[in-house]
């Protein structure tokens, strides 16, 4: 399943080779940019249903997913497991649940497009969990997680891609002079 799962997201441009700044600060000669899968149902309904297949006895009442990676993904594993699904965003620049409400006690898993730290992740589940909800776990397309992942939480994902990343100090592409493209969601200085 695996090498079927790198070929839809060679096919859908998902997988892109290159010098990218990541939403965690890090930079990679690897991006994964989801949305790509994403914008075709029956392929992210197919590589999904790996995830599903992974969750589907977790006792969990809801699927939420950060905006905006996490939003179809939150979506597409609800539609498959007739659950709910929603999603929080930033608000100057601060990660909220504007839109829905979490009851006390509700059991949580979050959905991603890629994890690489955790840190977006373990934002949403700080802010869930202030609400009186229950992370129970993540789900994602792709775990890309290195040495440093601040992620504390089981994760469920299609394909895990060992992926080199760097902070910049150490980055062979800034040392070759390679200029960089940030494809990702979060504001980086």
């Amino acid at each position: 399943m695996e090498k079927i799962i790198i070929d839809i997201l060679k096919e859908t441009n998902a997988l892109l080779e290159g010098h990218f700044l990541l939403s965690s600060g890090r930079h990679s000669n690897k991006y994964c940019q989801c949305a790509r899968l994403l914008q075709y149902p029956d392929k992210a309904e197919k590589i999904l249903k790996v995830v599903v297949d992974k969750i589907k006895d977790i006792d969990f009442d809801v699927v939420v997913g950060p905006a905006m990676g996490g939003v179809i993904v939150a979506y597409e594993v609800a539609r498959q497991l007739k659950k709910p699904g929603i999603f929080t965003e930033r608000r100057d620049g601060v990660m909220t649940l504007s839109r829905f409400e979490i009851e006390k006690g509700t059991k949580v898993m979050i959905s991603e497009d890629v994890v690489t730290t955790g840190k977006s992740t373990m934002e949403v589940c700080r802010l869930l969990e202030s609400l009186g909800a229950e992370v129970v776990g993540v789900c994602s397309i792709v775990d890309r997680r290195g040495e440093i992942s601040e992620l504390k939480l089981p994760l469920y994902s299609a394909i895990k891609l060992n992926v080199d990343n760097f902070e910049k100090e150490e980055c062979p592409l800034c040392k070759e002079g390679i200029p960089y493209i940030k494809p990702g969601s979060r504001n980086i200085k």
